[in-house]
């Protein structure tokens, strides 16, 4: 995976933090991830007055994922897999995913993805231990 520029990827975090539109619990969040082709991609929460409807930053991280991609031949995306993760308040304090969002980065992850905590990285195996996943339906 090579080193990672934590610093850049919070930084890039606190930036998508300060797109969030966060009305009703004011709390704006981002996310940004190293994305094993090189490139970052980030993700601001979005909230709704129904509050189910609520997307957080690590969903629009996902999408910004896929949108991002690269095409092949096809021009089908090929959107790689995350390999660094961090996700930040608006005060740049580090916040874990949710349970979901545990769930929803482990479905795009590399194999030797690393979450920013707030005691440093752990892999994505120690953040979501014994994780559900697409080899559970087979």
């Amino acid at each position: 995976m090579g080193d990672v520029d934590w610093t850049a990827l919070r930084a890039a975090a606190l930036a998508a933090a300060a797109r969030a539109h966060a009305p009703y619990s004011g709390f704006r969040v981002g996310a940004a991830a190293l994305v094993d082709d090189g490139r970052t991609v980030a993700g601001c929460n979005v909230e709704n007055a129904s509050y189910g409807l609520t997307l957080c930053a690590e969903c629009s991280l996902v999408s910004d994922l896929h949108m991002s991609a690269p095409t092949d031949a096809r021009g089908r995306p090929r959107p790689g897999r995350l390999v660094a993760f961090v996700c930040v308040n608006a005060a740049d304090e580090v916040t874990m995913p949710c349970g979901r969002c545990r769930q929803l980065l482990w479905e795009f992850r590399a194999p030797e993805m690393l979450v920013w905590g707030p005691s440093g990285p752990l892999p994505m195996t120690a953040v979501l231990p014994e994780a559900f996943g697409p080899d559970d339906l087979s």
